[in-house]
């Protein structure tokens, strides 16, 4: 299994998603001094677990999902996480 499909799976499992979009944007960062230090991804992901919660607390449960992989492998995340009434 690829890390993107590891971090699919632990989303699914830990979110819950309506929507969810994991892209390895380790492509756009060769030659960059981080990339030597593990992959760059980006997540959208649309969850009822974020109604309610700020940026910050969305993102630390992303971050709280992808513990063990965020020392293993994956340098970079960016996030876009939404609650379903946010389009």
């Amino acid at each position: 299994m690829s890390l993107a499909q590891t971090i699919e799976q632990r989303l699914r499992e830990g979110l819950q998603p309506l929507a969810l979009s994991v892209q390895d944007d380790s492509h756009l960062h060769a030659g960059h001094a981080g990339a030597r230090e593990g992959a760059h991804f980006s997540v959208a992901i649309v969850s009822a677990r974020f109604t309610g919660l700020h940026r910050v607390a969305r993102h630390r449960l992303v971050y709280h999902c992808l513990a063990e992989l965020m020392q293993q492998g994956i340098h970079a995340l960016a996030i876009d996480a939404r609650a379903p009434d946010e389009g």
